[in-house]
């Protein structure tokens, strides 16, 4: 399965994300999004095509946000824009494309909605929590 995912490997969501989509078999293009940046045209498409705002993803936890005022509700959309090309940890993460859609997986079993197949149980996150049974089925 052809997939990417925008990571931040000191995240945990978006390292449980990687190790589902590996164990369910996809060998995704991994973007460090904090190295690579981002463009504008680039959150412009992956925002669309996830059905989210800028502000639906802007990251208020462990950024600047606050202190750069951005989470004012009468911040624009294109200054938030702005800010997030300046300062890429202030997008949420991690962001999966797979053939399926592109989703800001978060929680991390949100990754499941894009997968061709489910991978095998039981499975669980980092910090011990089960989200597949040992049939397959998410708890």
């Amino acid at each position: 399965m052809a997939c990417v995912i925008h990571h931040n490997p000191d995240c945990g969501t978006s390292r449980n994300v990687l190790a589902f989509l590996e164990a369910a078999g996809a060998d995704p293009v991994v973007i460090e999004y904090l190295k690579t940046g981002w463009t504008r045209p680039q959150l412009l498409g992956l925002f669309a095509a996830a059905d989210l705002t800028p502000r639906d993803a802007l990251r208020v936890s462990k950024t600047p946000a606050e202190e750069m005022g951005l989470t004012d509700p009468s911040v624009s959309d294109e200054t938030l824009l702005e800010a997030m090309v300046a300062h890429p940890i202030l997008v949420n993460r991690p962001i999966v494309c797979t053939p399926k859609g592109v989703r800001l997986c978060r929680p991390s079993e949100a990754v499941f909605d894009l997968l061709e197949a489910m991978p095998e149980g039981p499975l669980t996150k980092e910090d011990g929590e089960i989200v597949l049974d040992a049939e397959g089925n998410r708890v």
